[in-house]
């Protein structure tokens, strides 16, 4: 079968697309060690874990070098951001948040090009309604995920081998979202937000669509009616 990567894959999002490829591909799932990570690994068949700190990049190229062949990329790791205005945010979050979200996305996928390259691969990003709309309190997240989108668009343009989708949710109805939410200071009500299923979905229709075709952009909105 061929090998799909995913980052984050240790619970809500990540571990939900490593659920839905399971049946056609052998994964690796990548996030910090963990219990829920190790348990993921033994539910999948043809599962193994990826444990690595994807900001310690000796760490992660020492990671990769036993991948020789990969078809699918899925980075899917990521944090969210203080919810600060510009003017109190400090230069740390500013730091922590770009690295995690595009520099580590970045590193990685410059990393793994030889193994991508030789399957004539697919990277996924999974990116954010941030990434095409900016908003208050929101600057350090929406930079982040609007560089994400410029990778992805770049990458495409210089590989052509590869195909390059780049998917953006809407607020998706995770454990994060349940701390953002806390944040802003309102009442969690999940059915306004994606499930986490139907997001891994979209992916997983991505992955499967005939080579013949290169799925580049996916939208997903929630309706409320979930």
């Amino acid at each position: 079968m061929p090998t799909a990567l995913i980052t984050g894959a240790s619970r809500g999002l990540g571990a939900e697309i490593a659920r839905q490829l399971a049946p056609t591909h052998d994964l690796l799932l990548g996030g910090r060690p963990s219990p829920q990570l190790d348990h993921l690994a033994t539910q999948l068949d043809g599962a193994s874990t990826f444990p690595v700190e994807l900001t310690d990049y000796d760490e992660v190229a020492a990671a990769v070098e036993a991948v020789s062949e990969l078809d699918v990329l899925v980075h899917n790791a990521g944090v969210g951001s203080s919810l600060e205005m510009v003017a109190d945010t400090p230069v740390e979050e500013w730091h922590h948040v770009l690295e995690v979200n595009l520099v580590a996305v970045a590193e990685l996928t410059r990393l793994l090009l030889p193994a991508l390259r030789s399957a004539q691969g697919h990277v996924v990003f999974i990116n954010s309604g941030a990434g095409r709309n900016a908003r208050a309190h929101w600057a350090p997240y929406a930079a982040s995920k609007f560089g994400l989108r410029a990778l992805a668009d770049a990458l495409r343009a210089e590989e052509p081998t590869l195909r390059v989708t780049s998917i953006y949710p809407g607020r998706i109805d995770t454990d994060m979202q349940r701390d953002l939410v806390a944040i802003e200071g309102r009442d969690y009500d999940a059915a306004q937000f994606l499930r986490p299923e139907t997001v891994a979905a979209a992916v997983a229709h991505a992955i499967h669509t005939p080579a013949d075709a290169h799925p580049q952009d996916i939208v997903l909105r929630p309706t409320g009616r979930g």
